[in-house]
């Protein structure tokens, strides 16, 4: 009788290198911090500092003048009280809102960018 041969497993490095696709590399190069991968998150970041800048801009146009107005304003208390409690609110709660969907629609923009490609 002749002896039965024994299998002998042998592990080792894979021969092939699993590659990402083509879809997940804009997200790889992002989570790995590549050069490219930079160049998308500080592409996000100016266009995010520039909405901000923006409502900020809006923001001193609107309420940089009103101590003037109000020294000038004959009836300080009243004007005060109607220019602060009610004029000024509403135009604060449209400049949030439009930041926060500028925003989000900003971050869409690099999903579908990081996605597409």
């Amino acid at each position: 009788m002749e002896p039965t041969e024994r299998r002998v497993v042998v592990t080792g490095p894979p021969r092939r290198i699993r590659r990402t696709s083509g879809h997940d590399r804009p997200r790889t190069e992002i989570d790995e911090q590549t050069t490219l991968g930079h160049t998308y998150v500080r592409s996000l970041m100016r266009t995010q500092l520039r909405a901000a800048l923006a409502v900020f801009a809006v923001l001193v146009l609107l309420i940089g003048p009103l101590p003037l107005v109000f020294a000038a304003a004959p009836d300080r208390r009243r004007l005060e009280w109607l220019v602060l409690g009610f004029c000024l609110y509403a135009p604060l709660i449209l400049l949030a809102r439009w930041y926060v969907r500028r925003a989000e629609r900003n971050e869409r923009d690099l999903v579908r960018l990081v996605e597409d490609r």
